[in-house]
């Protein structure tokens, strides 16, 4: 192996190290911040816990739509050119930084609020969290295609990928109508 690969594959490691160092920082403020404001909050955490939900499905969807873009330029990419390789970062820091966070703190927030304030009742939830599910599948499928990406193993055209772009709109459109005019 080259010293310049070396080099990568250390500065890989010790990035993936850090990345994970700031994960569990961030899980851990984000634990004890929830904790605090829940003591200091009372009744009103509820409301909270609702902002606080919104805020991370906002971010989760903003990743899930621009992650699926990205695919789109990252196939017309040289294998090995620097612009793939800047694709790479790209998509895995969103992954990592953006998408994943996003998605743990969208589902922790929203299953406290369909448990204090419904009781998990009501049809229009069960298809919320039913389409939830498929959304967080989708999910797991762009992170298996940021592996391939990464690995240079994607066999999908730009078209698959722009098709792809369009399902998480589909499915929060669905998700929204649902929460907000609760046809069942």
């Amino acid at each position: 192996m080259s010293n310049a690969a070396n080099e990568n594959s250390a500065s890989s490691g010790n990035s993936t190290g850090q990345a994970m160092k700031r994960m569990a920082i961030g899980i851990v403020v984000l634990v004890v911040a929830t904790a605090l404001l829940y003591f200091v909050a009372g009744d009103g955490f509820y409301l909270w816990a609702k902002a606080i939900h919104v805020i991370a499905v906002i971010a989760w969807m903003a990743g899930m739509l621009y992650l699926p873009r990205l695919f789109v330029y990252h196939v017309d990419a040289e294998r090995g050119s620097v612009q793939s390789e800047t694709f790479k970062v790209m998509e895995r820091r969103l992954l990592r930084g953006i998408i994943n966070p996003a998605m743990i703190v969208t589902w922790v927030f929203g299953l406290w609020l369909a448990w204090k304030g419904f009781a998990f009742h009501g049809g229009w939830l069960h298809g919320k969290i039913a389409l939830v599910l498929v959304l967080s599948g989708l999910h797991g499928y762009l992170a298996g295609a940021v592996r391939k990406f990464a690995e240079d193993k994607n066999e999908k055209p730009a078209r698959h990928w722009r098709i792809v772009n369009e399902i998480p709109t589909l499915l929060m459109i669905a998700i929204v109508i649902l929460v907000i005019v609760k046809p069942f």
